[in-house]
């Protein structure tokens, strides 16, 4: 999609090509893909604390430390594989980020087992339809919601980190949970 003079959420410095490219093909699209789904856990996760516009940036270097988010490669990485990556410039050098990739992908492939893939088990939440929000602005988005903090809940259950209902949030719009595109943005859908 060409990018030029459109009204976005987010992405709209002229120094933001990548992240407005992020807005106008991912950002509220729906994703059924397993391991784009485990892409963006772990993306979200990592962004605990820091923008999005930091890790898009280092998205690269995420899909090179863990194996292009397949789930199962990430599952048999050693912990001297994990601590390497503290040594990263590529990506955000938490350890408890780095590790908890591992954790959850763990927990990932669990899921996938009990529900045929993690899709069917994170769409249930939505019936398998995403919602959309007619908000004025970007600012009037929440940063967590009720449902957020229910999956938020199972996912912790579970044993998976870095999940807070506000990380989720950000996941659901990120997959197309949600789609959030405000009344402004020309993504937004009636």
């Amino acid at each position: 999609m060409k990018a030029i003079n459109k009204n976005r959420c987010f992405g709209n410095k002229p120094n933001q090509k990548f992240y407005a490219e992020y807005h106008d093909t991912e950002w509220g699209i729906p994703q059924h893909n397993d391991q784009k789904l485990f892409e963006m856990l772990i993306l979200e996760g990592a962004q605990a604390g820091l923008s999005w516009e930091t890790i898009l940036k280092k998205r690269d270097g995420y899909r090179k430390a863990f194996h292009n988010f397949d789930p199962v490669k990430v599952t048999a990485m050693s912990d001297a594989q994990l601590q390497a990556l503290c040594n990263n410039k590529e990506i955000i050098r938490n350890r408890l980020k780095i590790n908890a990739a591992r954790q959850n992908a763990l927990i990932f492939l669990k899921i996938q087992r009990e529900f045929g893939s993690f899709n069917d088990y994170i769409w249930g939440f939505v019936n398998h339809s995403p919602i959309l929000n007619h908000w004025q602005t970007i600012s009037d988005i929440p940063a967590e919601t009720a449902l957020s903090n229910t999956i938020s809940n199972d996912l912790k259950k579970r044993g998976m980190k870095f999940v807070g209902p506000t990380i989720i949030y950000a996941y659901m719009q990120a997959i197309g949970m949600v789609n959030d595109h405000p009344l402004n943005c020309w993504l937004y859908k009636k």
